[in-house]
């Protein structure tokens, strides 16, 4: 009896076949390395368009518009293990009107006798409320460099924006706490030079 031969159609097929698997599952990796990077910056920018996690807006004017309501903000300070600083408010709470424009300056000390920097994080609570927190300058904005013992008085300018009157959820909001956290930045490594390499010994 004689062997069948090859077919050389089916074995096209399949070749084309694997080919095509082989692309997909590449384009879906490509995807995911894609979609990873890209989930930071996206998470941000959902975050400050809807407020979520207390996450508060910016703003680069006033409203034009205050109201008689008013609102409690309290202030909160903390520094992160490994940040040789002092923070505080000036004050720990004050009392707004909605819509006004308010300037609540933060005192920090560096203790040590070094330069530290470091970059504050920052929400409010409840945390629905920061679709309606605004921000017009602050410090959490850029990284804070502070030199050996320095003490520095650094502003936050802000005001409740009106809409947040036409929101039924918060008609019993009277309490806004505005939370910062200070992080310590780490300092780029510093480079090796030749005269730096190590020998065989292990000296320099």
């Amino acid at each position: 009896m004689t062997a069948p031969l090859p077919n050389n159609t089916d074995d096209g097929r399949r070749s084309r076949r694997d080919v095509v698997v082989a692309g997909a599952c590449g384009v879906f990796v490509a995807m995911m390395v894609g979609m990873a990077y890209a989930a930071v910056p996206l998470y941000d920018w959902f975050c400050r368009s809807t407020g979520f996690g207390g996450t508060t807006q910016v703003s680069t004017a006033a409203p034009g518009q205050v109201l008689d309501r008013k609102i409690t903000v309290r202030f909160d300070s903390n520094v992160a293990a490994g940040l040789p600083w002092r923070f505080v408010p000036e004050r720990n709470e004050i009392d707004v009107r909605i819509g006004e424009v308010v300037t609540v300056n933060y005192k920090v000390i560096n203790t040590v006798a070094r330069e530290t920097k470091a970059q504050a994080a920052y929400n409010v609570s409840p945390p629905q409320v920061g679709l309606y927190f605004q921000k017009i300058n602050c410090f959490c904005f850029t990284e804070q460099t502070l030199k050996p013992g320095e003490t520095r008085e650094m502003a936050v300018v802000f005001y409740v924006d009106p809409k947040l009157v036409q929101d039924s959820d918060h008609d019993g909001l009277n309490t806004i706490t505005l939370s910062y956290t200070f992080y310590p930045m780490r300092e780029p490594a510093k480079p090796v030079t030749v005269s730096e390499t190590p020998d065989r010994t292990g000296r320099l």
